[in-house]
């Protein structure tokens, strides 16, 4: 990345442990603006850990996070939201009986006052969502309809639609397009791009790593808690990544 750029996030020196086991191990890693950084690693490498002490679903035991230069305390989710956070999981995000717009407030709901009494205000919440959809060209015709009937990429879509609504700078997905068909994976893709141009950073982690070799600027390799590369896709080719994953792996084998 370009050095004259402040980061938007600086992890240092982070360590996590679960009982004996060192989950994170000095980790050290930045995330620019409008930057797409892919995480990869085998399973146990630590990539969750570290992306969910960012969103703050975990605590980390040693290090510091800053965000836009100054030394911030992210110790619940609620915290990382008021910074501009959100992380998206695959098998939470969206509820699948509840319209796009219930989706989009989910947590959050829009209410307004009737004498003594708050109510939803739905009519609020449809408009907002309209408002929103549209302008990240999510092409759902009604703000009523229920998500399950949406394409595997428009729900992730709704997803990601929630956390630029509530003005979120990084927006963190795990797994993304898992269940995804080819044509889910070109929308949410393109959707990310869209919103990358509207300035927002995003961090992937995935296992299909021609889907992270796809949308990547930036590919962080992570092994036994530890970074073991950390290069701009610019530099490397497809064969490249994969022989990085693929030499971690049988390092750990020998």
């Amino acid at each position: 990345m370009n050095l004259m750029v402040e980061p938007l996030v600086e992890m240092k020196h982070i360590h996590k442990w679960f009982g004996g086991v060192h989950a994170l191990d000095d980790v050290n890693i930045e995330i620019y603006p409008k930057e797409v950084l892919g995480i990869v690693g085998d399973n146990g490498a630590g990539k969750s850990t570290l992306v969910n002490i960012l969103a703050g679903v975990i605590n980390l035991d040693e290090g510091e996070i800053k965000y836009e230069g100054k030394k911030v305390n992210i110790r619940s989710v609620k915290d990382a939201r008021k910074l501009g956070i959100e992380a998206i999981y695959q098998e939470q995000a969206i509820v699948g009986i509840f319209s796009v717009a219930e989706n989009i407030f989910l947590g959050r709901e829009q209410t307004k006052r009737i004498g003594p009494i708050k109510v939803l205000d739905e009519d609020k919440m449809r408009a907002e969502a309209k408002k929103i959809t549209t302008a990240l060209k999510l092409n759902i015709k009604s703000m009523d309809q229920e998500v399950q009937f949406c394409s595997g990429g428009e729900t992730q879509g709704v997803a990601i639609a929630r956390a630029i609504y509530f003005e979120s700078k990084l927006v963190i997905l795990d797994e993304p397009t898992t269940a995804l068909s080819p044509q889910g994976v070109n929308e949410l893709f393109a959707f990310i791009d869209k919103i990358r141009k509207r300035g927002v950073s995003l961090i992937i982690i995935s296992h299909n790593l021609y889907h992270i070799y796809r949308i990547a600027d930036r590919i962080i390799c992570m092994s036994k808690g530890k970074i073991t590369e950390n290069v701009e896709k610019k530099n490397i080719m497809l064969d490249d990544l994969t022989s990085m994953v693929l030499g971690v792996e049988k390092e750990k084998s020998k």
